[in-house]
């Protein structure tokens, strides 16, 4: 049992062991309100895209466009703030409208027409930089309005003397419902007479939960707070979480991407489940585009370049396979946190940028090795599906 989760938890016992290295390294600056609260705010583009790139690849596809339609679709948000006057209420939904057209059209060309994704995404990494350069003129729109501008670097209200109080309720609450989950998933498994790790474990389980989560909010409580891009990485992560893991859509990708024809003949259609990974990845890159811009507070032409590469590295090192069929939205968060750590700490030391990417690349690569190495230790033991467990028959007797 323990040897089918080391895929599970693998990574997540690497990020504890690099949060402590260069927290060491550092000096104790990782750690720090301060740089805790930008690092979520540096890398929450990459966790939004993160998330929609796991889905892409649990159905067996890569989508290398992401990057550009970040820059398309702040651009043109800007454009509609600062050149057309349109309030940020309206831009907001056009502009995530807009990611969803431009997802439905890569999505039409690969589910129905059945060009390969990687042929259709990177046509359009090319369509959606060049509409990037064409609607910019070649230059930047700044500054922009404050209510653009609040969503990426904004703070929940109620800010007093001492620690941030919603954020200390916020993390109790999270806390409280993530233990609840662990338990109430072992009652059931009992109730299956499934195996179930022992009552001592799932109670240092749930103590480890609860001190990480508590101590992780009192750090930010101490600044300002949770940032509001924060709740909303909150939002898509506990949503996206419980589609995956909980719904029939969510069961449907994971059985696209096992194995499309197998898939297909048990009456699942196929096409319209990829074209909507597609949409939904539109929809995620769009709202990446408004977070970056705002955080910048300017569109500029080179916008979103290398955030596809970011967003595949964090799915392939929070467990996705290039095959399809595995993954998790948890595993994607975690291997965007990876390497996001990996980049700030990297900086407060002091290496240089050339390092960095050394680094980087071994650690990716390095990762995906481990993953492709367990998957050949516990013999492919692991289920496909989070929540199902492969079902053998046990061999004949002689």
């Amino acid at each position: 049992m323990l040897r089918g989760r080391t895929r599970q938890y693998g990574m997540a016992i690497a990020l504890v062991a690099i949060i402590i290295l260069f927290q060491i390294l550092t000096g104790g600056l990782l750690l720090t309100p301060l740089n805790v609260t930008n690092l979520i705010m540096q890398n929450s583009y990459i966790l939004i895209l993160a998330i929609g790139m796991m889905l892409v690849i649990i159905t067996g596809h890569i989508d290398l466009s992401v990057g550009s339609v970040v820059a398309f679709t702040g651009a043109m948000a800007a454009i509609m703030l600062n050149s057309w006057g349109l309030p940020t209420v309206v831009v907001v939904p056009a502009a995530l409208l807009l990611g969803a057209l431009i997802g439905a059209w890569q999505g039409f060309w690969i589910a129905y027409v059945g060009v390969p994704a990687f042929i259709v995404t990177l046509a359009g990494m090319l369509v959606f930089r060049g509409a990037t350069l064409a609607v910019l003129g070649g230059e930047s729109i700044a500054p922009l309005p404050q209510s653009l501008r609040v969503i990426a670097g904004g703070f929940l209200p109620g800010r007093s003397d001492g620690p941030h109080l919603p954020t200390l309720l916020l993390g109790l609450a999270g806390a409280t419902v993530i233990v609840w989950i662990q338990w109430r998933s072992r009652a059931r498994s009992r109730a299956r007479d499934l195996p179930v790790a022992p009552v001592a474990v799932t109670a240092a389980g749930s103590v480890l939960v609860v001190a990480a989560i508590m101590t992780f909010t009192y750090v930010l409580a101490d600044h300002n707070g949770l940032p509001l891009v924060g709740v909303l990485l909150i939002a898509l992560i506990v949503g996206y979480a419980f589609v995956m893991r909980s719904t029939t859509m969510g069961r449907r990708v994971y059985a696209v991407g096992g194995s499309e024809r197998a898939a297909a003949l048990s009456g699942i259609r196929t096409k319209r489940t990829t074209f909507w990974v597609f949409v939904n990845m539109g929809v995620l890159s769009a709202l990446a585009g408004l977070v970056f811009t705002g955080r910048l507070n300017a569109a500029t032409p080179g916008a979103g370049t290398m955030f596809e590469l970011d967003a595949i590295a964090a799915a392939f090192i929070g467990g996705a396979s290039a095959a399809g069929g595995v993954g998790s939205v948890v595993g994607a968060v975690i291997g965007a946190l990876v390497m996001g750590v990996l980049n700030n700490g990297m900086s407060l030391i002091g290496l240089g940028v050339d390092w960095q990417q050394l680094i980087k690349g071994l650690v990716l690569l390095l990762a995906v090795a481990f993953d492709i190495y367990n998957k050949r230790r516990v013999g492919g033991s692991a289920p496909i599906m989070p929540g199902l467990r492969s079902r053998r028959r046990p061999p004949r007797e002689p």
